[in-house]
């Protein structure tokens, strides 16, 4: 797992990234209440806005880790944010992306680098 210093992580399996935010952006953010996920054939850019999220105290945009295209999003969010709320960096996922440039995956965090930068600030 690797991850951006806005807090979103990314698994990498093959050619396709699953994405999600941090624990720790989660914590930061109180309780989800409301959340905009990309469409399925989506072509996004590193760093450009993907998901749209809102919780009990603000709102925030999520910025993809890696360029590619969106190929599925998690439905079960848009039945319960719960399992977003409970498990930001497992069952909460948000979306998978088939990466077009895997070397962006060289300018992510490890999992201690963003650890530290979470102790940091």
């Amino acid at each position: 797992m690797k991850c951006t210093p806005s807090h979103e992580w990314i698994e990498i399996e093959g050619d396709v990234g699953i994405v999600g935010i941090t624990s720790s952006a989660q914590k930061e953010l109180g309780e989800i209440v409301f959340i905009q996920l990309p469409t399925v054939g989506t072509h996004v850019n590193r760093g450009e806005e993907v998901v749209v999220i809102e919780s009990t105290k603000a709102a925030a945009d999520i910025y993809s880790p890696v360029s590619g295209v969106v190929i599925a999003v998690n439905h079960s969010l848009a039945e319960s944010l719960q399992v977003l709320n409970k498990s930001p960096e497992k069952d909460g996922w948000l979306y998978r992306i088939h990466m077009t440039a895997k070397e962006e995956l060289d300018g992510l965090l490890s999992q201690e680098e963003y650890a530290h930068l979470v102790k940091s600030s």
